[in-house]
């Protein structure tokens, strides 16, 4: 991997994909906390602009959720890790995926949550996710408690872990997916594809932009496949401030 030294200036010809937290915004107690700083929002929308709109937020978090984080004008979105997107025209396309079974696995959540004190669900309605940031001692019981109800929904969902938090989701989808829907249309196509990212799920979004010969960049520690580095999100914001 290279040093984050090493890494160059963003270029406006590029192809901009960031996930948010984490990455954007400091993780947060709950999801709902979180807080983008005035000047990265600034940075962010600039760049949409000076890039002529290649630029995408890759998230967990619903296109809904993104939208009340960052305002108007609305921004290309791939949400629920890219179980939906909206392209830079404005047109939203959803996976066909089957959310009735995740009922009972709701239920069962939602009475672990009463139960330990720590937890928290967050419903996101096409998924649910558990985070125990809040108390990371409980790490294991929520894993063991997500893998059980995963156990019981089959090969239609899949697991997907991330920092202090796991969350069951419809198969068929992942932040890789997206950047490649993302890169077939204008104005991303042709263009040399950059993804920054924190956490596990953002892997596939490496992997994706590393076989096309982009720029992946990890933000903070950990293994990763990213090419590239950067220590946290204040590290974001002074690459972002050397844009050509």
């Amino acid at each position: 991997m290279k040093r984050s030294g090493s890494l160059a200036a963003p270029n406006p010809a590029w192809a901009f994909f960031f996930d948010i937290d984490g990455t954007l915004a400091d993780l947060a107690p709950t999801p709902a906390e979180i807080r983008l700083e005035r000047e990265l929002h600034q940075l962010i929308h600039a760049l949409h602009r000076n890039s002529g709109g290649a630029l995408a937020l890759i998230s967990g978090r619903s296109i809904e959720d993104v939208d009340s984080i960052f305002g108007e004008p609305r921004l290309p979105v791939a949400g629920h890790h890219g179980l939906e997107r909206r392209d830079a025209e404005g047109k939203i396309s959803r996976h066909d995926a089957t959310v009735e079974k995740l009922a009972n696995a709701r239920t069962r959540l939602s009475e672990a949550v009463a139960r330990h004190s720590g937890l928290l669900l967050e419903d996101k309605g096409q998924s649910l996710a558990l985070h125990y940031r809040a108390k990371p001692a409980l790490a294991s019981y929520a894993h063991r408690t997500m893998r059980g109800l995963h156990s019981k929904l089959g090969p239609e969902y899949a697991i997907l872990t991330g920092k202090r938090i796991i969350e069951i989701k419809p198969s068929g989808k992942d932040k890789g997916d997206a950047v490649r829907e993302f890169l077939e249309e204008e104005p991303f196509r042709g263009r040399t594809p950059v993804f920054v990212g924190d956490d596990v799920t953002d892997e596939y979004g490496f992997a994706v932009v590393n076989s096309l010969g982009g720029r992946s960049i990890k933000v903070g520690a950990g293994r990763t496949g990213a090419r590239w580095r950067l220590p946290d999100v204040r590290a974001v914001r002074a690459w972002l401030e050397r844009i050509d």
